[in-house]
C-alpha cells in the first residue's frame, strides 16, 4: 500500500477520492470538486491517499497551525474493510505531521477533530463500511486519546450556503500530560482560523464561537 500525497484536482487520484468521500460523507460535508483547486495547492493543507494496485482505498487530510502549535484532522476515510487501512493511514500521517512540526521548528502540543455524535443525530450509512461506522469510530477515536471539548457545537455547512451542521462534537487530543480543558481563547482562534475559507456562517455558529469568548477554559470530557 502507498501512501500519495494528493496536490491537484487533475490528479487522477483525487477523482477517485472525491468519489469516494462522496459515498461515505453526507454531502454538507463534502467540498465541490472544483473548489479544491486552490486547497491542494496549500503547503499547509496535506491530503493524502492510501492507493492499493492502482486504486484509492482509503484518505485522510490534516494540517498544522505553528503559531497555535496543534493540528487538525479534518477527515480519515477507510474505503474498505479489512485492509488495515485505518492503522496504516494513522501511522503514515503521525509520521509525515511530526516532519512537518519539525521543519517549523514548532511543538505539537495537540490535534483537534469533528467527530459523528451518533448519540444526537441518526447514523448516516457512510457508503456501507462498517469501519466508518460513527459508533465504531468514536469508540476507535476514544481509544486513541481523543476527548470532546464541553459545550454544544455546530460548523459551517462545506457547501457554502450558510446553513449550520449539527450532530458532531469538537474533540481534541492532547500531547501533553495532565491536560484537562483549553483555553477557550485557542478554541476561538482555531475555529475562526479553520473556517475563514468559507464566507457565509450561520448564525448559530457566531453565536457558539462568541459564547466561547466570554469563557476562560472550556473542559475536556470523555466521548
Amino acid at each position: 500500500m502507498e501512501y500519495r500525497r494528493i496536490t491537484s484536482i487533475d490528479d487522477p487520484l483525487f477523482k477517485q477520492m472525491h468519489e469516494l468521500m462522496g459515498k461515505v460523507f453526507p454531502k454538507e460535508e463534502v467540498l465541490e470538486f472544483s473548489l479544491w483547486a486552490d486547497p491542494l495547492q496549500d503547503p499547509g493543507i496535506r491530503v493524502f491517499v492510501a492507493v492499493e494496485d492502482g486504486k484509492v482505498v482509503g484518505a485522510t487530510e490534516y494540517r498544522y497551525y505553528a503559531d497555535m502549535q496543534v493540528a487538525m484532522t479534518d477527515f480519515t476515510i477507510i474505503g474498505v474493510d479489512g485492509k488495515g487501512i485505518g492503522p496504516f493511514l494513522a501511522n503514515q500521517r503521525r509520521e509525515d505531521l511530526l516532519k512537518v512540526v519539525a521543519d517549523a521548528g514548532r511543538e505539537l502540543k495537540g490535534m483537534f477533530a469533528e467527530i459523528y455524535n451518533p448519540y444526537l443525530v441518526e447514523a448516516y450509512g457512510f457508503g456501507g463500511v462498517k469501519s466508518m461506522n460513527p459508533y465504531v469510530r468514536r469508540e476507535v477515536l476514544s481509544h486513541l486519546g481523543y476527548r470532546k471539548l464541553d459545550f454544544p457545537y455546530v460548523h459551517p455547512s462545506w457547501e457554502g450556503d450558510g446553513e449550520a451542521v449539527s450532530g458532531l462534537d469538537l474533540c481534541y487530543l492532547s500531547y501533553e500530560p495532565g491536560v484537562e480543558s483549553l483555553p477557550a481563547e485557542l478554541i476561538v482562534q482555531f475555529l475562526t482560523t479553520y473556517y475563514a475559507i468559507l464566507p457565509n456562517k450561520p448564525e448559530s455558529w457566531e453565536q457558539m464561537v462568541e459564547g466561547l469568548r466570554g469563557k476562560e477554559t472550556v473542559k475536556l470530557l470523555a466521548i
